[in-house]
Protein backbone atom coordinates (compact mmCIF):
# COMPACT_ATOMS: atom_id res chain seq x y z
CA UNK A 1 0.00 0.00 0.00
CA UNK A 2 1.29 3.72 -0.63
CA UNK A 3 3.00 5.61 1.71
CA UNK A 4 0.91 8.44 1.64
CA UNK A 5 -0.56 10.37 5.26
CA UNK A 6 -3.12 7.94 7.21
CA UNK A 7 -5.71 10.58 6.36
CA UNK A 8 -5.70 9.36 2.59
CA UNK A 9 -6.87 6.54 3.04
CA UNK A 10 -10.22 5.45 3.96
CA UNK A 11 -11.05 1.79 4.46
CA UNK A 12 -13.97 -0.29 3.66
CA UNK A 13 -15.11 -4.01 3.63
CA UNK A 14 -18.26 -3.07 1.66
CA UNK A 15 -18.31 -3.07 -1.49
CA UNK A 16 -14.92 -3.64 -2.17
CA UNK A 17 -13.33 -6.27 0.04
CA UNK A 18 -16.55 -8.27 -0.33
CA UNK A 19 -16.33 -8.18 -3.76
CA UNK A 20 -12.68 -9.50 -3.79
CA UNK A 21 -13.78 -12.11 -1.56
CA UNK A 22 -16.64 -13.23 -3.64
CA UNK A 23 -14.77 -13.55 -6.85
CA UNK A 24 -11.62 -15.12 -5.10
CA UNK A 25 -14.12 -18.44 -4.14
CA UNK A 26 -15.47 -18.87 -7.02
CA UNK A 27 -14.13 -22.26 -8.72
CA UNK A 28 -13.03 -22.18 -12.46
CA UNK A 29 -16.35 -23.16 -13.84
CA UNK A 30 -17.24 -23.06 -17.63
CA UNK A 31 -18.52 -19.84 -17.14
CA UNK A 32 -15.55 -18.21 -15.88
CA UNK A 33 -13.26 -19.78 -18.89
CA UNK A 34 -15.63 -18.46 -21.17
CA UNK A 35 -14.71 -15.30 -19.66
CA UNK A 36 -10.89 -15.70 -20.48
CA UNK A 37 -11.37 -17.11 -24.02
CA UNK A 38 -13.44 -13.67 -24.29
CA UNK A 39 -10.64 -11.48 -22.91
CA UNK A 40 -7.92 -13.79 -24.89
CA UNK A 41 -9.15 -12.98 -28.47
CA UNK A 42 -8.12 -9.71 -28.67
CA UNK A 43 -4.99 -10.38 -27.72
CA UNK A 44 -4.93 -13.11 -30.59
CA UNK A 45 -4.21 -9.86 -32.59
CA UNK A 46 -1.69 -8.11 -30.38
CA UNK A 47 0.19 -10.93 -30.82
CA UNK A 48 -0.91 -11.71 -34.90
CA UNK A 49 0.31 -8.09 -34.65
CA UNK A 50 4.05 -8.72 -32.98
CA UNK A 51 4.88 -11.37 -35.51
CA UNK A 52 3.60 -9.98 -38.15
CA UNK A 53 6.66 -8.24 -38.88
CA UNK A 54 8.63 -11.52 -38.61
CA UNK A 55 6.88 -12.74 -41.58
CA UNK A 56 6.14 -9.92 -43.84
CA UNK A 57 9.21 -8.61 -43.56
CA UNK A 58 10.75 -10.35 -46.54
CA UNK A 59 7.88 -9.36 -48.76
CA UNK A 60 8.59 -5.66 -47.54
CA UNK A 61 12.50 -6.18 -49.01
CA UNK A 62 11.67 -7.68 -51.87
CA UNK A 63 8.95 -5.08 -52.59
CA UNK A 64 11.90 -1.97 -52.57
CA UNK A 65 10.54 -0.20 -49.56
CA UNK A 66 13.20 -1.32 -47.20
CA UNK A 67 16.21 -1.75 -49.18
CA UNK A 68 18.54 -2.14 -46.19
CA UNK A 69 16.72 -4.73 -44.13
CA UNK A 70 13.01 -4.41 -42.60
CA UNK A 71 14.59 -3.07 -38.81
CA UNK A 72 12.84 0.78 -38.76
CA UNK A 73 9.39 -1.60 -39.80
CA UNK A 74 10.08 -3.26 -36.25
CA UNK A 75 11.28 -0.06 -34.52
CA UNK A 76 8.07 1.75 -35.37
CA UNK A 77 5.98 -1.76 -34.65
CA UNK A 78 7.28 -1.46 -31.09
CA UNK A 79 7.65 2.23 -30.92
CA UNK A 80 3.65 2.47 -31.64
CA UNK A 81 2.93 -0.53 -28.35
CA UNK A 82 5.53 1.80 -26.48
CA UNK A 83 2.62 4.84 -26.85
CA UNK A 84 -0.13 2.74 -26.58
CA UNK A 85 0.81 0.79 -23.09
CA UNK A 86 2.45 4.35 -21.37
CA UNK A 87 0.31 7.24 -22.72
CA UNK A 88 -2.73 4.98 -22.95
CA UNK A 89 -2.79 2.47 -20.78
CA UNK A 90 -3.77 4.94 -17.60
CA UNK A 91 -7.16 5.43 -19.25
CA UNK A 92 -8.43 1.62 -18.51
CA UNK A 93 -7.62 3.03 -14.87
CA UNK A 94 -10.27 5.96 -15.20
CA UNK A 95 -12.67 4.69 -17.43
CA UNK A 96 -12.85 0.92 -16.75
CA UNK A 97 -11.42 -2.43 -18.53
CA UNK A 98 -14.70 -3.13 -20.81
CA UNK A 99 -14.77 -0.54 -23.07
CA UNK A 100 -10.85 -0.04 -23.79
CA UNK A 101 -10.92 -3.70 -24.63
CA UNK A 102 -13.72 -2.77 -27.64
CA UNK A 103 -12.06 0.87 -28.86
CA UNK A 104 -8.59 -0.66 -29.17
CA UNK A 105 -9.45 -3.58 -30.83
CA UNK A 106 -11.26 -1.41 -33.07
CA UNK A 107 -8.40 1.38 -33.30
CA UNK A 108 -5.74 -1.78 -34.31
CA UNK A 109 -8.14 -3.31 -37.34
CA UNK A 110 -9.04 0.26 -38.79
CA UNK A 111 -4.69 1.26 -38.77
CA UNK A 112 -3.96 -2.22 -40.03
CA UNK A 113 -6.63 -2.13 -42.82
CA UNK A 114 -5.12 1.53 -44.14
CA UNK A 115 -1.46 0.03 -43.60
CA UNK A 116 -1.75 -2.34 -46.67
CA UNK A 117 -2.59 -0.06 -49.40
CA UNK A 118 0.31 1.87 -48.79
CA UNK A 119 3.00 2.33 -51.10
CA UNK A 120 6.04 4.10 -49.45
CA UNK A 121 8.01 2.92 -46.10
CA UNK A 122 7.03 6.43 -44.66
CA UNK A 123 3.14 5.69 -44.68
CA UNK A 124 3.66 2.12 -44.16
CA UNK A 125 5.76 3.12 -40.79
CA UNK A 126 3.34 5.82 -39.62
CA UNK A 127 0.23 3.63 -40.20
CA UNK A 128 1.61 0.61 -38.59
CA UNK A 129 3.30 3.13 -35.56
CA UNK A 130 -0.77 3.77 -35.18
CA UNK A 131 -1.67 -0.30 -35.71
CA UNK A 132 0.58 -1.49 -32.84
CA UNK A 133 -0.43 1.23 -30.29
CA UNK A 134 -4.20 -0.34 -30.07
CA UNK A 135 -2.21 -3.52 -30.19
CA UNK A 136 -0.11 -2.20 -26.75
CA UNK A 137 -2.96 -0.89 -25.21
CA UNK A 138 -5.32 -3.82 -25.73
CA UNK A 139 -2.68 -6.26 -24.09
CA UNK A 140 -2.03 -3.89 -20.89
CA UNK A 141 -5.90 -4.44 -20.44
CA UNK A 142 -6.25 -7.74 -20.36
CA UNK A 143 -3.83 -8.42 -18.29
CA UNK A 144 -5.44 -6.21 -15.92
CA UNK A 145 -9.06 -7.53 -16.55
CA UNK A 146 -8.04 -11.94 -16.11
CA UNK A 147 -6.06 -10.69 -13.03
CA UNK A 148 -8.98 -9.43 -11.36
CA UNK A 149 -11.69 -11.39 -12.64
CA UNK A 150 -10.17 -15.03 -12.06
CA UNK A 151 -9.88 -16.33 -8.49
CA UNK A 152 -6.21 -16.04 -6.88
CA UNK A 153 -6.05 -20.54 -7.19
CA UNK A 154 -6.37 -19.84 -10.95
CA UNK A 155 -4.71 -17.21 -12.07
CA UNK A 156 -1.76 -19.17 -13.23
CA UNK A 157 -3.99 -21.39 -15.47
CA UNK A 158 -6.37 -18.66 -16.43
CA UNK A 159 -3.43 -16.37 -18.05
CA UNK A 160 -1.94 -20.16 -19.35
CA UNK A 161 -4.86 -20.45 -21.09
CA UNK A 162 -5.68 -17.08 -22.31
CA UNK A 163 -1.84 -16.93 -24.04
CA UNK A 164 -2.28 -20.58 -25.42
CA UNK A 165 -5.53 -18.63 -27.14
CA UNK A 166 -3.42 -15.71 -28.33
CA UNK A 167 -0.29 -17.79 -29.43
CA UNK A 168 -2.21 -19.71 -31.64
CA UNK A 169 -1.87 -16.45 -33.92
CA UNK A 170 1.69 -17.40 -34.35
CA UNK A 171 1.40 -20.48 -36.53
CA UNK A 172 -1.58 -18.92 -38.31
CA UNK A 173 0.50 -15.37 -39.29
CA UNK A 174 3.50 -17.99 -40.37
CA UNK A 175 1.49 -20.21 -42.23
CA UNK A 176 0.09 -17.19 -44.51
CA UNK A 177 3.75 -15.62 -44.43
CA UNK A 178 4.88 -18.74 -46.16
CA UNK A 179 2.13 -19.17 -48.58
CA UNK A 180 1.45 -15.72 -49.34
CA UNK A 181 4.51 -13.29 -49.10
CA UNK A 182 6.23 -14.84 -51.91
CA UNK A 183 3.48 -14.28 -53.81
CA UNK A 184 0.63 -12.04 -55.76
CA UNK A 185 -2.76 -13.19 -55.34
CA UNK A 186 -4.26 -11.20 -57.92
CA UNK A 187 -2.16 -8.30 -58.41
CA UNK A 188 -1.49 -7.73 -54.59
CA UNK A 189 1.17 -8.15 -52.86
CA UNK A 190 1.28 -11.18 -50.42
CA UNK A 191 2.27 -9.08 -47.27
CA UNK A 192 -0.62 -7.14 -47.85
CA UNK A 193 -3.20 -9.69 -47.77
CA UNK A 194 -1.54 -10.98 -44.37
CA UNK A 195 -1.56 -7.71 -42.97
CA UNK A 196 -5.17 -7.51 -44.06
CA UNK A 197 -6.35 -10.99 -42.76
CA UNK A 198 -5.16 -9.61 -39.46
CA UNK A 199 -7.86 -6.78 -39.89
CA UNK A 200 -10.96 -8.49 -40.67
CA UNK A 201 -9.63 -11.03 -38.21
CA UNK A 202 -9.59 -8.49 -35.19
CA UNK A 203 -13.10 -6.80 -36.20
CA UNK A 204 -14.97 -10.45 -35.67
CA UNK A 205 -13.37 -10.52 -32.65
CA UNK A 206 -14.79 -7.02 -31.81
CA UNK A 207 -18.12 -8.42 -32.57
CA UNK A 208 -17.87 -11.32 -30.30
CA UNK A 209 -16.22 -9.54 -27.25
CA UNK A 210 -19.30 -6.59 -27.13
CA UNK A 211 -21.00 -8.67 -24.36
CA UNK A 212 -18.35 -8.65 -21.78
CA UNK A 213 -18.88 -7.32 -18.26
CA UNK A 214 -17.51 -5.36 -16.39
CA UNK A 215 -14.37 -5.67 -13.88
CA UNK A 216 -16.30 -5.96 -10.48
CA UNK A 217 -12.94 -4.96 -8.54
CA UNK A 218 -12.75 -1.64 -11.08
CA UNK A 219 -16.54 -0.80 -10.62
CA UNK A 220 -16.94 -1.70 -6.53
CA UNK A 221 -13.24 1.09 -6.22
CA UNK A 222 -15.28 3.82 -8.32
CA UNK A 223 -18.17 3.88 -6.43
CA UNK A 224 -20.61 1.51 -8.42
CA UNK A 225 -21.10 -1.27 -5.74
CA UNK A 226 -24.37 -2.16 -7.04
CA UNK A 227 -23.03 -2.47 -10.57
CA UNK A 228 -19.99 -4.69 -9.10
CA UNK A 229 -23.22 -6.35 -7.12
CA UNK A 230 -24.80 -7.24 -10.19
CA UNK A 231 -22.38 -8.89 -12.09
CA UNK A 232 -20.50 -10.81 -9.56
CA UNK A 233 -23.92 -12.30 -8.82
CA UNK A 234 -24.70 -13.21 -12.69
CA UNK A 235 -21.10 -14.73 -12.17
CA UNK A 236 -22.28 -16.64 -8.85
CA UNK A 237 -25.32 -17.63 -10.73
CA UNK A 238 -23.49 -18.73 -13.88
CA UNK A 239 -21.29 -20.59 -11.63
CA UNK A 240 -23.90 -22.50 -10.11
CA UNK A 241 -25.46 -23.66 -12.77
CA UNK A 242 -22.25 -25.07 -14.30
CA UNK A 243 -21.64 -26.97 -10.85
CA UNK A 244 -26.02 -27.61 -10.51
CA UNK A 245 -25.04 -26.70 -6.74
CA UNK A 246 -25.40 -23.52 -4.72
CA UNK A 247 -21.97 -21.72 -3.28
CA UNK A 248 -20.76 -22.81 -0.07
CA UNK A 249 -20.69 -19.44 1.87
CA UNK A 250 -18.13 -21.65 4.05
CA UNK A 251 -15.89 -20.87 1.04
CA UNK A 252 -16.23 -17.22 1.56
CA UNK A 253 -13.04 -15.57 3.07
CA UNK A 254 -13.17 -12.60 5.50
CA UNK A 255 -13.44 -9.47 3.34
CA UNK A 256 -9.72 -8.08 3.03
CA UNK A 257 -9.70 -4.05 3.72
CA UNK A 258 -9.24 -2.40 0.57
CA UNK A 259 -8.30 1.56 0.07
CA UNK A 260 -10.07 4.21 -1.94
CA UNK A 261 -8.59 6.94 -3.18
CA UNK A 262 -7.80 8.84 -5.77
CA UNK A 263 -4.29 7.69 -7.18
CA UNK A 264 -1.97 8.79 -9.55
CA UNK A 265 0.94 7.28 -11.42
CA UNK A 266 3.42 8.74 -8.65
CA UNK A 267 1.96 5.66 -6.32
CA UNK A 268 3.84 3.14 -8.35
CA UNK A 269 7.06 4.58 -7.57
CA UNK A 270 6.38 5.08 -4.02
CA UNK A 271 6.86 1.85 -1.58
CA UNK A 272 6.21 -0.94 -1.63
CA UNK A 273 5.42 -0.39 -5.42
CA UNK A 274 8.66 1.62 -5.67
CA UNK A 275 10.82 -1.54 -5.77
CA UNK A 276 8.17 -3.79 -7.70
CA UNK A 277 8.44 -1.02 -10.23
CA UNK A 278 12.41 -1.22 -11.23
CA UNK A 279 12.82 -5.18 -10.46
CA UNK A 280 9.90 -5.04 -14.03
CA UNK A 281 10.76 -2.35 -15.64
CA UNK A 282 14.35 -3.70 -15.70
CA UNK A 283 13.18 -7.42 -16.25
CA UNK A 284 10.65 -6.10 -19.26
CA UNK A 285 14.09 -4.43 -21.02
CA UNK A 286 15.69 -7.62 -21.11
CA UNK A 287 12.92 -10.22 -21.37
CA UNK A 288 12.00 -8.52 -24.98
CA UNK A 289 15.24 -9.05 -26.38
CA UNK A 290 14.86 -13.07 -25.52
CA UNK A 291 11.28 -13.42 -26.71
CA UNK A 292 11.37 -10.94 -29.88
CA UNK A 293 14.54 -10.93 -30.61
CA UNK A 294 14.27 -14.29 -31.39
CA UNK A 295 10.02 -14.67 -32.37
CA UNK A 296 10.43 -12.10 -34.39
CA UNK A 297 13.01 -12.70 -36.27
CA UNK A 298 13.09 -16.64 -37.18
CA UNK A 299 12.70 -16.38 -40.88
CA UNK A 300 15.77 -13.75 -41.03
CA UNK A 301 18.31 -15.80 -38.79
CA UNK A 302 17.21 -18.82 -40.49
CA UNK A 303 18.44 -16.79 -43.86
CA UNK A 304 21.68 -15.90 -42.06
CA UNK A 305 22.56 -19.47 -41.56
CA UNK A 306 22.20 -20.37 -45.59
CA UNK A 307 18.68 -21.58 -45.90
CA UNK A 308 16.62 -19.81 -49.13
CA UNK A 309 14.21 -17.64 -48.37
CA UNK A 310 11.37 -19.51 -49.14
CA UNK A 311 12.45 -22.96 -46.90
CA UNK A 312 12.96 -20.33 -44.12
CA UNK A 313 9.86 -19.21 -44.01
CA UNK A 314 8.61 -22.82 -44.09
CA UNK A 315 11.02 -23.93 -41.57
CA UNK A 316 9.74 -20.46 -39.37
CA UNK A 317 6.27 -21.94 -39.90
CA UNK A 318 6.92 -25.27 -38.66
CA UNK A 319 9.09 -23.72 -35.88
CA UNK A 320 6.02 -21.43 -35.16
CA UNK A 321 3.60 -24.31 -34.65
CA UNK A 322 5.41 -24.54 -31.16
CA UNK A 323 4.15 -21.47 -29.59
CA UNK A 324 0.65 -22.12 -28.62
CA UNK A 325 2.11 -25.61 -27.05
CA UNK A 326 4.08 -23.40 -25.14
CA UNK A 327 1.05 -22.08 -22.81
CA UNK A 328 -1.09 -25.00 -23.13
CA UNK A 329 1.59 -27.52 -21.38
CA UNK A 330 2.27 -24.75 -18.95
CA UNK A 331 -1.25 -24.94 -17.75
CA UNK A 332 0.02 -28.38 -15.39
CA UNK A 333 2.93 -25.88 -13.55
CA UNK A 334 1.26 -22.70 -13.53
CA UNK A 335 -0.51 -22.71 -10.03
CA UNK A 336 1.40 -25.28 -8.59
CA UNK A 337 5.25 -23.40 -8.66
CA UNK A 338 6.23 -19.90 -7.72
CA UNK A 339 5.42 -17.59 -10.52
CA UNK A 340 9.05 -15.87 -10.16
CA UNK A 341 10.76 -19.31 -10.36
CA UNK A 342 8.89 -20.57 -13.46
CA UNK A 343 10.52 -17.08 -14.41
CA UNK A 344 13.78 -17.63 -13.73
CA UNK A 345 13.81 -21.63 -15.03
CA UNK A 346 12.54 -19.94 -18.53
CA UNK A 347 15.50 -17.80 -18.61
CA UNK A 348 17.76 -20.60 -18.28
CA UNK A 349 15.93 -22.65 -21.15
CA UNK A 350 16.05 -19.72 -23.56
CA UNK A 351 19.83 -19.58 -22.88
CA UNK A 352 20.76 -22.78 -23.44
CA UNK A 353 18.40 -23.57 -26.61
CA UNK A 354 19.35 -20.26 -28.11
CA UNK A 355 23.02 -21.43 -28.20
CA UNK A 356 21.77 -24.66 -30.13
CA UNK A 357 20.28 -23.07 -32.52
CA UNK A 358 23.15 -20.33 -33.84
CA UNK A 359 25.19 -23.68 -33.63
CA UNK A 360 26.46 -24.50 -37.30
CA UNK A 361 24.77 -27.77 -37.99
CA UNK A 362 21.94 -29.11 -40.34
CA UNK A 363 17.87 -27.69 -40.89
CA UNK A 364 17.23 -30.42 -38.02
CA UNK A 365 18.94 -29.00 -35.56
CA UNK A 366 17.61 -25.14 -35.90
CA UNK A 367 14.43 -26.96 -36.02
CA UNK A 368 14.21 -29.09 -32.90
CA UNK A 369 16.29 -25.91 -31.01
CA UNK A 370 14.15 -23.21 -32.26
CA UNK A 371 10.95 -24.73 -31.22
CA UNK A 372 12.74 -25.39 -27.64
CA UNK A 373 13.31 -21.48 -27.95
CA UNK A 374 9.93 -20.79 -28.49
CA UNK A 375 8.56 -23.20 -25.93
CA UNK A 376 10.73 -21.62 -23.28
CA UNK A 377 9.74 -18.14 -23.94
CA UNK A 378 6.55 -18.84 -24.02
CA UNK A 379 6.53 -20.35 -20.35
CA UNK A 380 8.02 -16.92 -19.45
CA UNK A 381 6.04 -15.23 -21.23
CA UNK A 382 2.71 -16.75 -19.61
CA UNK A 383 4.24 -16.47 -16.14
CA UNK A 384 5.30 -13.10 -16.34
CA UNK A 385 2.28 -10.97 -17.87
CA UNK A 386 0.80 -13.09 -14.24
CA UNK A 387 3.40 -12.00 -12.23
CA UNK A 388 3.38 -7.94 -13.02
CA UNK A 389 -0.20 -7.60 -13.09
CA UNK A 390 -0.56 -9.40 -9.58
CA UNK A 391 2.29 -6.85 -8.15
CA UNK A 392 0.03 -4.07 -7.99
CA UNK A 393 -3.46 -2.85 -6.50
CA UNK A 394 -6.54 -2.19 -8.76
CA UNK A 395 -6.66 1.23 -8.80
CA UNK A 396 -3.19 1.73 -10.23
CA UNK A 397 -3.10 -1.40 -12.16
CA UNK A 398 -3.59 -0.63 -15.92
CA UNK A 399 -1.58 2.12 -15.26
CA UNK A 400 1.36 0.42 -13.56
CA UNK A 401 1.26 -2.82 -15.72
CA UNK A 402 1.33 -0.02 -18.94
CA UNK A 403 4.49 1.21 -17.30
CA UNK A 404 6.76 -1.25 -16.77
CA UNK A 405 5.61 -3.07 -19.75
CA UNK A 406 6.32 0.23 -22.14
CA UNK A 407 9.89 -0.66 -21.29
CA UNK A 408 9.50 -4.16 -23.14
CA UNK A 409 8.04 -2.25 -26.22
CA UNK A 410 11.41 0.22 -25.83
CA UNK A 411 14.05 -2.60 -26.04
CA UNK A 412 12.01 -4.27 -28.88
CA UNK A 413 12.00 -1.15 -30.52
CA UNK A 414 15.65 -1.06 -29.86
CA UNK A 415 16.59 -4.77 -30.48
CA UNK A 416 15.38 -4.76 -34.55
CA UNK A 417 18.12 -2.39 -35.16
CA UNK A 418 20.74 -4.08 -32.34
CA UNK A 419 19.78 -7.48 -33.91
CA UNK A 420 20.55 -6.61 -37.14
CA UNK A 421 23.82 -4.82 -36.28
CA UNK A 422 24.87 -8.33 -34.56
CA UNK A 423 23.48 -10.69 -37.48
CA UNK A 424 24.91 -8.58 -40.26
CA UNK A 425 28.76 -7.92 -38.23
CA UNK A 426 28.72 -11.93 -36.05
CA UNK A 427 26.43 -13.99 -37.63
CA UNK A 428 23.34 -16.03 -35.99
CA UNK A 429 26.40 -17.01 -33.07
CA UNK A 430 26.64 -13.14 -31.75
CA UNK A 431 22.70 -12.62 -31.90
CA UNK A 432 22.47 -15.85 -29.77
CA UNK A 433 25.03 -14.04 -27.24
CA UNK A 434 23.04 -11.31 -27.19
CA UNK A 435 19.79 -12.96 -26.68
CA UNK A 436 21.74 -15.14 -23.78
CA UNK A 437 22.83 -11.98 -22.25
CA UNK A 438 19.83 -10.31 -21.95
CA UNK A 439 17.97 -13.40 -20.25
CA UNK A 440 21.22 -13.69 -17.65
CA UNK A 441 19.83 -10.39 -16.11
CA UNK A 442 16.46 -11.29 -16.43
CA UNK A 443 16.68 -14.21 -14.42
CA UNK A 444 18.87 -12.51 -11.97
CA UNK A 445 16.41 -9.92 -10.97
CA UNK A 446 13.86 -12.06 -10.66
CA UNK A 447 14.96 -14.63 -8.86
CA UNK A 448 17.04 -12.18 -6.27
CA UNK A 449 14.51 -9.79 -5.65
CA UNK A 450 11.02 -10.52 -6.73
CA UNK A 451 8.22 -11.32 -4.26
CA UNK A 452 6.21 -14.51 -4.09
CA UNK A 453 2.56 -14.14 -5.05
CA UNK A 454 1.51 -17.81 -5.56
CA UNK A 455 -2.09 -18.50 -4.31
CA UNK A 456 -2.32 -15.29 -2.64
CA UNK A 457 -5.42 -12.67 -3.40
CA UNK A 458 -4.99 -9.24 -5.05
CA UNK A 459 -5.08 -7.61 -2.08
CA UNK A 460 -3.26 -9.44 -0.18
CA UNK A 461 -0.63 -9.26 -2.27
CA UNK A 462 -0.79 -5.23 -2.88
CA UNK A 463 -0.38 -5.14 1.01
Amino acid sequence: MGSGPARELKYFEPPAGDIAARLDRLPMTRALWRLVFLIALGGVFEFYDIFLAAYIAPGLVADGMYPSGAGWFVFWSFAGMFVGCVVFGPIADRLGRRSIFISALAWYSIASAVMAFQNAAASVNAWRFLASAGAGLEQVTIDTFVAEIVPAKARGKAFAFCQFIQFCAVPVVALLGWLLVPMRPFGFAGWRWVTLIGSIGALTAWRLRRGLPESPRWLSLHGRGAEADRVTSELEKRVERDLAAALSSARLEPPIPVPSRESGLREIFRPPYGKRTLILSVFNLMQTIAFYGFGSWVPTLLIAKGIHIAASLKYAFVIAIANPAGPLLGMAVADRMERKWQIVFAGFSIGAFIYLFAHPAGAGLAIVSGAMVTLSNNWMSFAFHNYQSELFPTRIRARAVGFVYAWSRVSAALAGLWINFFLREGGTEAVALFIAGATAVMVIVIGGFGPRTKDLALEKISW
